[in-house]
């Protein structure tokens, strides 16, 4: 069927007018990606009639596509560029290691006069093939080496201009060019797999980067089109030698630091800084206070000058997502992360907050300089919640790097966040950005957080909880100021509210609930508090609070939570009630409350058999043995501590006389039903005999008596009957046919002769 498909896709293709091409170039490429399987087989497993069929068929495809590359309609081209990138996809190496002259006719398209839309299809098609081959060495070496610096100034003469200087040659931006953001987008994924190919464009594209990001007119460069360029910046330290990448990476980061605190001295000139530095060798810039706030000259990074206190702070955030943008890419080497001096950074930015409304110098703790207007201070007011913001955002791209490494700073952090919340939770903003940075940091500390520093965090549990619960009517509810009800005045009211009450609500609900960040960061946060803080420190009321503010939400991740981690039980305090009858209800049908609440994974044995591998025989023997009784053996350690007694040596004379009659001997037992709980073995009594009534018992007995060598574990004797003769002989060679492991205590040997002397006559002339 691919064949067909590549047959008929073949013949649309040659058959269709090149000014009817555009409409179904698309039903074109995704057909083309159905037939993926037969352009990238090999070309020498195409043997047989079909194979060399299909070969054509490829072949007549290229050849399309090489001439509609070259057409002088903008239609053909259009198609052709579209094709281009679906065959590539499709074919992948086979395809691709005859698309040299392909590529040579996609640049050339860019210096053409045709339009944006087929220049921006061009420069994704490049792109992707130049992706492609990097996993092929011929492919590069073939392609990429020599193509690409042909691609990469093409695609900078699209966005700028050169610039002659007395310094050189700069490129300028282009005014309110369409390709910059897919220029730079493009070069940002080539950059970091052939960066010995742009090493000699860095000089040109860090001019170009640092205009675009020190451009003060938000509708010239739009904030999309400046995070590109920040990213890609902070990129090009990749294209240093690799015995200069390190140190490239090091004085890039320094430089931007230093540019912070040089943009700081300027946006905080309205307030005299408590702030000390930790580096005394860094130096601050007096501002100058007559004149507007700006700064005129090139920063260390080399991004131009600015002025105005709005421009100052956009320069201050950019500087801040750049530092989090060397913090959070990978390097190729091992570079040595200055924390020190970013800690000064984020310490110095959160020491001065928004004061409350209406508070004075004295009372906010916060110095004014008297020699700025109110006004620039107040503006400065609306702009601290955007820099704290990018501080917090810096300081959570610090811990999802360093991860458990930054528990030697956690506690710091803590202690600038919690104060930045304590000023301006206000903002919303700004408590989605706390909020996730807590999130990262409270798993990492959690476990090892103290009383005090879980007390600190109450005012953002308490926030956190407000955030995700709905607001109440009694909040929303907007009406005249109770000073003027009680003063009888006649206020005002929206007569539309009569005839739509629900207008009113509707709107206010609509303007006050939270944004979906905000919901999902603060959600967040009580699931890690739930399970990273230890539960006995957090005190009863937030716990009580958090617990009722999931209930209300129906959070079944954080239900979870604190279901799996309950408050634990603490002398002098009640009982802690549980919340899974609330998890239940509705969340009845979810596989994790059902198998929290009834779980059915069989009772675990600790056996050591059980862990084993059990041979089918050696099952099929133990089903067997299990119909038999078994006694358990007493302990090897109760067993070694049993007295024994030691052998004792009979008369000559008497083991003469017993040796002859009896050539073999068992011992008579009785076995007496005992439980294994009791731990006094049971009464033995000593059954006195002469010797012949001995041997004839022995007689009559014989279906009781079993050889040594057969009687096992399970047949030990519980009970002993121990015979007393004069001859010792018998006792001891009867002692030695009981089982080693029998538990039974061997009772004392009766030494005395228990007979008269008339007996031992008596046995001696029967012998």
């Amino acid at each position: 069927m691919t064949s067909t498909t590549l047959r008929a896709i073949t013949h649309r293709l040659t058959t269709t007018p090149v000014e009817q091409l555009p409409s179904i170039a698309s039903f074109l490429a995704t057909s083309l990606s159905d037939c993926a399987e037969l352009l990238s087989a090999p070309q020498n497993q195409k043997s047989g009639k079909s194979d060399s069929d299909n070969a054509v068929q490829i072949h007549k495809l290229k050849t399309r596509l090489a001439s509609l590359l070259q057409d002088r309609s903008v239609e053909g081209r259009w198609t052709a560029v579209v094709l281009v990138k679906a065959t590539v996809e499709a074919g992948q190496w086979e395809i691709l290691r005859g698309y040299e002259p392909i590529v040579r006719s996609l640049i050339s398209i860019l210096s053409k006069p045709d339009p944006i839309s087929t220049r921006k299809m061009c420069i994704i098609t490049l792109t992707r093939i130049f992706h492609l081959t990097y996993q092929y060495p011929t492919l590069v070496r073939e392609i990429t080496t020599p193509q690409l610096p042909a691609f990469v100034t093409a695609a900078l003469n699209l966005v700028s201009s050169i610039t002659k200087t007395p310094l050189g040659s700069v490129r300028k931006p282009r005014p309110n060019t369409p390709f910059m953001e897919i220029v730079l987008h493009a070069l940002l994924e080539l950059v970091p797999r052939h960066v010995t190919i742009f090493r000699p464009f860095n000089g040109q594209l860090r001019t170009l980067l640092t205009e675009v990001i020190g451009s003060s007119s938000p509708a010239y460069f739009p904030e999309h089109v400046v995070d590109a360029a920040e990213e890609l910046l902070v990129s090009l330290h990749k294209c240093a030698p690799k015995d200069q990448a390190s140190a490239g990476w090091k004085d890039d980061c320094k430089s931007t630091i230093l540019s912070i605190h040089r943009t700081i001295d300027h946006v905080f000139r309205a307030v005299v800084e408590q702030w000390e530095s930790v580096d005394a060798g860094l130096a601050h810039i007096r501002p100058n206070y007559s004149a507007e706030i700006g700064d005129h000259a090139e920063d260390g990074l080399g991004l131009p000058g600015w002025n105005g206190l709005h421009s100052g702070v956009d320069r201050l955030i950019a500087l801040l997502r750049i530092l989090s943008g060397f913090i959070s890419m990978p390097t190729a080497v091992a570079v040595a992360l200055p924390m020190g001096s970013i800690l000064d950074v984020t310490s110095r930015l959160t020491s001065v907050t928004v004061p409350p409304n209406g508070a004075v110098s004295s009372q906010s703790g916060i110095q004014f300089n008297q020699e700025i207007s109110r006004d620039e201070r107040e503006a400065l007011w609306m702009e601290l919640p955007r820099i704290h913001i990018a501080c917090m955002d810096l300081l959570s791209s610090v811990v999802d790097v360093l991860g458990t490494s930054a528990t030697a700073v956690t506690q710091t952090i803590l202690e600038q966040a919690v104060w930045t919340f304590k000023g301006e939770k206000f903002n919303r903003d700004l408590r989605s950005s706390v909020y996730s940075l807590l999130r990262s940091l409270v798993p990492v500390s959690g476990p090892a957080m103290t009383k005090q520093s879980v007390v600190s965090l109450t005012n953002v549990l308490r926030t956190c909880c407000q955030d995700l619960l709905p607001e109440t009517e009694e909040s929303t509810s907007t009406g005249s100021d109770p000073k003027a009800k009680s003063k009888g005045g006649q206020g005002t009211s929206n007569a539309d509210a009569f005839f739509n009450p629900n207008l009113q609500k509707s709107g206010q609900a609509q303007m006050g609930s939270p944004v979906l960040d905000l919901q999902k960061n603060a959600s967040g946060l009580l699931q890690v508090v739930f399970t990273s803080i230890p539960a006995e420190l957090v005190p009863p009321s937030i716990r009580a609070e958090l617990d009722r503010t999931i209930i209300l939400t129906s959070d079944k991740d954080a239900m979870l939570a604190s279901v799996l981690n309950p408050v634990p039980a603490i002398k002098g305090r009640g009982a802690g009630s549980s919340i899974i009858p609330f998890l239940a209800r509705p969340y009845a049908d979810q596989m994790e409350v059902e198998a929290l609440i009834r779980p059915r994974m069989p009772v675990l044995m600790t056996a050591p058999e059980l862990d084993a591998y059990v041979d089918e025989d050696e099952e099929a023997e133990d089903e067997e043995m299990g119909d038999d009784s078994y006694n358990a053996a007493p302990k090897p350690v109760e067993f070694l501590k049993q007295p024994v007694s030691a052998p004792l040596q009979a008369p000559e004379e008497a083991q003469t006389k017993i040796a002859a009659p009896v050539p073999t001997f068992q011992k008579r037992t009785y076995t007496e039903e005992t439980t294994s709980q009791d731990p006094t073995p049971p009464k033995q009594e000593t059954k006195k005999a002469r010797f012949d009534d001995l041997v004839s018992s022995a007689s009559s007995q014989q279906p009781f008596i079993q050889p040594a060598a057969t009687i096992t574990q399970a047949e030990a004797p519980k009970v002993t009957t121990q015979l007393s003769t004069t001859s010792t002989t018998v006792i001891s060679q009867a002692t030695e046919q009981v089982d080693d492991d029998s538990g039974d205590e061997l009772p004392t040997l009766n030494i005395d002769s228990d007979t008269d002397e008339e007996d031992d006559d008596d046995v001696a002339m029967e012998g």
